[in-house]
């Protein structure tokens, strides 16, 4: 089901972007309008489950046993929660981006870290993956794991990434994209800092067609 009015559904939509260079700003943009009609990509369980795949951030196989252990609904409630949770976090990047993040933010984190005392990640000692050529390294390596209990674990590795977004990287560089009618938000890790659209094959390529339209037009 269609949370808004006015979106495109599933049969009509983009794959969802990833364009932010931070996980946590490309789920802010799990709703978007990357050209003129809004887009959502969680309007049901089911895209949930497919956006946490394509983002990486849920292996395929534990996606497939969560999916099978649901009862009807469960997952359509857990897309909830996650747009629920988006539009508390885009409030508070609306608030914070583009400055220091300064300690006293911490006051309005308390839904996020509700979220994330739930969380069940444990390590383990396993193979490593793709042993590597220094005899220095051996061939095993800690991987964290997590038990999935329920449906709204899948919360948790979304709550993660927001996470890893306000403690490790610069809120100066938390940006909204220059296109007049986008509403994507990435985070700017060009050097020197001058990234000014969310892609430069669909804002910046409309602003270059612009500005030559302008010039044009004043010849």
């Amino acid at each position: 089901m269609n949370p808004r009015p006015g979106l495109l559904m599933p049969q009509t939509r983009p794959p969802a972007m990833f364009i932010a260079d931070a996980l946590g700003i490309d789920f802010l943009n799990s709703i978007a309008t990357p050209v003129d009609t809004p887009v959502e990509w969680l309007a049901t369980g089911a895209d949930l489950i497919e956006w946490l795949e394509r983002a990486k951030l849920v292996t395929a196989d534990v996606l497939g046993t969560v999916r099978r252990s649901s009862i009807p609904g469960e997952l359509d409630a857990v897309a909830g929660q996650a747009r629920a949770l988006r539009e508390w976090f885009r409030e508070f990047v609306r608030q914070h981006k583009g400055k220091p993040l300064k300690a006293d933010a911490l006051q309005e984190l308390a839904p996020l870290n509700r979220i994330l005392e739930r969380d069940e990640e444990f390590l383990q000692i396993v193979k490593r993956d793709r042993p590597r050529d220094d005899p220095g390294i051996g061939a095993l390596a800690w991987r964290p794991l997590r038990r999935w209990r329920s449906a709204d674990s899948l919360l948790l590795p979304i709550a993660r990434a927001i996470g890893d977004l306000i403690c490790n990287e610069d809120f100066v560089q938390v940006k909204a994209c220059e296109g007049p009618a986008c509403t994507l938000l990435f985070l700017d890790r060009t050097h020197g800092h001058a990234r000014r659209w969310c892609s430069m094959a669909v804002c910046g390529n409309r602003a270059k067609q612009a500005a030559h339209r302008a010039r044009r037009g004043s010849e």
